[in-house]
């Protein structure tokens, strides 16, 4: 059957990707953007499939509007997936307090906002997916980028909660992990005034970040796709190979912490 998605930050990037491959196989698209101007050649690519309808994730109204909206005109929504994010680039020391308070209103109270406009509606039809666009930045941290973290982070633990707590209308939670996809996200990153202490970590993860291979796009897409179809689908789902192999080591190396010091947390 084909499905009826709801999906924040369709106007470039991974979101407009999920929007196209969804929209090509035969589903509909309520596809969201501060800016329907970016809607347009979706629209004028697939007619009456999609329902552009303009959002800024911060704004709980409107968020609790336009998923009210998109279910009156499909009569129902299937997948619904919270794409739409920003980054803060920023030792923690560097950071301003309004720049930390706007990434987690949209990285985290955004996509909460969303959920908690389509629960009840997804209940009622007995059931449906939520899909949260994280980060492997949801599992690691990086230096200066400590307020992505903490949104993301953020993210993962009211989604563990909410997977657990949503199961029982079948209702199914996946956590997307990507790696870096080359979706122009970075483009609107806000950046912290600098302090010249931190500029060598800039430097090191600036260097790092060019000498990784990017994802495509739209690959990422087809991936969305099959966690959307599946019968029994992840909590946690990578998407990368690099971002793969990176969690793996992360995980080897958390375990192996915690064993050299076992002998502490069993006298604690």
């Amino acid at each position: 059957m084909s499905k009826v998605w709801f999906i924040t930050g369709t106007s470039r990037g991974l979101g407009q990707r999920f929007a196209e491959a969804a929209l090509a196989r035969g589903d509909q698209v309520a596809a969201t953007a501060r800016d329907l101007d970016t809607l347009q050649d979706l629209v004028a690519a697939h007619g009456d499939a999609v329902l552009p309808l303009p959002l800024d994730v911060t704004d709980r109204a409107a968020a609790t509007d336009r998923v009210r909206r998109a279910h009156e005109h499909f009569g129902r929504l299937d997948v619904v997936v919270n794409n739409a994010g920003h980054i803060v680039h920023g030792a923690v020391e560097e950071l301003e307090e309004q720049d930390l308070r706007d990434q987690l209103e949209t990285n985290l109270f955004g996509p909460l906002w969303v959920i908690q406009a389509a629960l009840p509606l997804l209940r009622r039809q007995g059931g449906g997916r939520i899909i949260q666009i994280s980060s492997l930045a949801g599992v690691a941290a990086y230096p200066t980028l400590g307020a992505y973290h903490a949104s993301k982070w953020a993210l993962e633990g009211i989604s563990e909660s909410l997977a657990g707590e949503v199961a029982q209308f079948g209702i199914k939670v996946t956590i997307v992990e990507p790696g870096a996809y080359s979706t122009g996200l970075g483009t609107g990153a806000v950046k912290s005034a600098p302090l010249a202490e931190y500029d060598h970590l800039r430097e090191a993860l600036s260097t790092g970040s060019h000498a990784r291979e990017l994802g495509d796009p739209a690959s990422a897409a087809q991936a969305l796709l099959r966690i959307a179809d599946a019968e029994n689908p992840p909590l946690r789902v990578v998407f990368g190979a690099h971002p793969y192999q990176a969690a793996r080591r992360l995980y080897a190396e958390r375990l192996d912490t915690w064993a050299e010091w076992a002998e502490v947390s069993a006298q604690a």
